[in-house]
Parts: structure tokens; sequence; C-alpha cells
């Protein structure tokens, strides 16, 4: 009987130690930003101010550029979701990008705020700090939000618009990355402060291509190293509880910019009729879909978006 017992307790202590083991294994607590700088700041990359936070940027190509490019990349990502699309522009266009607030190395808002204004604000200086008057600006998910919404709001600043699977609708997405749902959670939020499994990330970044074959551990390494950049897990927090999508989109069509619209026609996030609103909505706009690719198609295929950008620009 005694022997019993102690197969017994043995027994009902495997599944608590493989659940310790878990944790020790996802256990990811934040890393200050100086710890990541060697491997995702590495020259031309530099740090400026802007609203109280050292604004990672980077700025490239000829400066006597008159109308320079500014990318804003999507929620959870950075300014690296643009390599393809810089190294394509860079010989005859200034291109300029930047981590947005609360993403990349960048980080967390002082006041903790991420509403709307909050970003197209953003990016006015920052156009500002760079001495651009008015640029082309480009943008991903909710990188395009900012984009569309920057145009409205500093129509001066904005020759012509690129949206990328651009956020701004009310929309029902068929498949959402698990990071992204998790986020949302507010119960969750004193686990995930800690906690950030690399397979949660690997699941999220592939759920938004539309290849997932494509998706290589080196950049799983970048979504997971800069999710981990101090700050930044609670930002994603705020920023989908302060900056609502659709809340705006009465206002997209006052969009008065010539815009090119490029979509992945297997986004799962945001659905590919979105597109058709947009290109309906904005007057003279143009459309290109990008049959086998996803959420993030200039990340994905930046060969081929960049190049239907570039036909667009008449470079």
């Amino acid at each position: 009987m005694k022997t019993f017992l102690t197969w017994v307790g043995v027994v009902a202590s495997v599944p608590v130690a493989l659940a310790g083991v878990g944790i020790c294994m996802a256990w990811a607590p934040d890393r200050p930003v100086d710890t990541l700088k060697a491997r995702w700041a590495p020259a031309p990359s530099k740090f400026i101010d802007i609203n109280g936070m050292k604004a990672h940027v980077r700025d490239e190509g000829p400066r006597d550029d008159r109308l320079p490019i500014v990318l804003l990349h999507g929620t959870s990502a950075s300014l690296h979701a643009w390599d393809g699309w810089v190294a394509a522009l860079k010989e005859r266009r200034r291109v300029i990008r930047v981590d947005m607030p609360g993403f990349g190395l960048t980080g967390p808002t002082p006041d903790g705020k991420y509403n709307i204004g909050i970003y197209t604000d953003f990016v006015a200086r920052l156009m500002d700090q760079m001495g651009v008057e008015q640029a082309v600006v480009a943008g991903n998910s909710f990188g395009g939000y900012v984009a569309w919404k920057m145009a409205i709001d500093h129509p001066q600043r904005v020759s012509k618009l690129i949206l990328i699977d651009a956020a701004g609708y009310y929309y029902k997405a068929q498949s959402m990355p698990i990071a992204f749902k998790l986020a949302q959670i507010p119960a969750l939020k004193p686990l995930m402060a800690n906690l950030l499994p690399r397979r949660m990330i690997e699941s999220s970044v592939r759920n938004v291509y539309g290849d997932p074959s494509r998706v290589t551990p080196e950049l799983i390494d970048r979504y997971y190293e800069l999710t981990l950049r101090e700050g930044n897990r609670a930002a994603l927090r705020g920023r989908f509880a302060q900056s609502k999508g659709g809340e705006f989109e009465a206002q997209i069509k006052q969009v008065k910019q010539p815009t090119l619209i490029i979509w992945g026609g297997q986004d799962k996030l945001i659905p590919p009729d979105t597109a058709d609103r947009f290109h309906k909505d904005i007057a003279g706009s143009r459309l290109a879909v990008f049959d086998g690719l996803g959420h993030v198609p200039h990340e994905e295929d930046p060969k081929g978006t960049v190049a239907a950008a570039q036909a667009f620009l008449a470079l």
C-alpha cells in the first residue's frame, strides 16, 4: 500500500513539474533597450528625441531628394520590416523609417497614451526633426491607419499615400495572431508581463504570412526580441485599448492625395474586401492585389510589392 501511494504521488507531481518546466522555458522578463541595440540598431540607425522618447530611426538615400518616402510599420513590427523596400528605393530616393511608439526600440510613450492622434503627431514631429516639409507616406496595417489619418489631419505634409493592408474600417478577422488575442485579455496582464513563449511569436508571425514557409528563424528572433524591449508588452495592450478600428472610417473619403492600395490576397487579419472599400472611398486610387501574400506583403515579398510602389511613384 505504501509503495502504491508513493507512485500515486509521483504521477500526480508530473503535471506540476511539467508546468514548472514550461514556465521556466517561457520566462522572459523585459529587456533594457541598451541590451538590444547592438543587434537591432547598427548603422545607419540613430536615436532622436521625439515627444519624450528616444525614437529609433533610419534615414537613407540622397539628402537632396525633395520628396522623401516615410515608411510606417504595423502593430508589433519594427522599421526592419521595410528592409527589402529600402534596399530597392534608397539608390534614388531618400527613405525614412522609424520604430513607432510602443514598438521596436523606440518603446513606450512617457504617458502611456496610444490614441491615433499620438501617432499622427509623432510622424509630423519626426518629419520636422528630419527637415522634411512634405513626403510620400506609406504604411502597413496600423501604420497604414496612421498614414491615411496623417493625410487628413496634416494634408500639407503628405503628397502621396501608399496603403498596405491598412487598418481603419471595422472588420472581422478570419484569423488573428494569438499574441494579439492574449494582449486584449486584461486578466492575463500579470502573467504576460514576464512570460513570452517563442513558439507563440512564431505562430503569430506565421499567421500573417500567406506562405508560412517564408518565416525564418532570424525573422522570429527579431519579432521575439523586440517584443521583449522594456515596456513594449504593456504598450501593446494600451494600443489595442486606445486605438479602435473604425473610429474614424467616415473620414477616409476625405483623402485627396494620389493613393496606391496594396493588399495580400491571403490576408486573414484584415480581409481583402477591405481593399475594395479603400479603393471605392478614395477617389482616383489605384489597387494592386497580390494573391499569394498575407497581411505583410511588403515584408513577405519586398521585390514584387516595391515594384508596384515604384510604378506608382514613376521611379
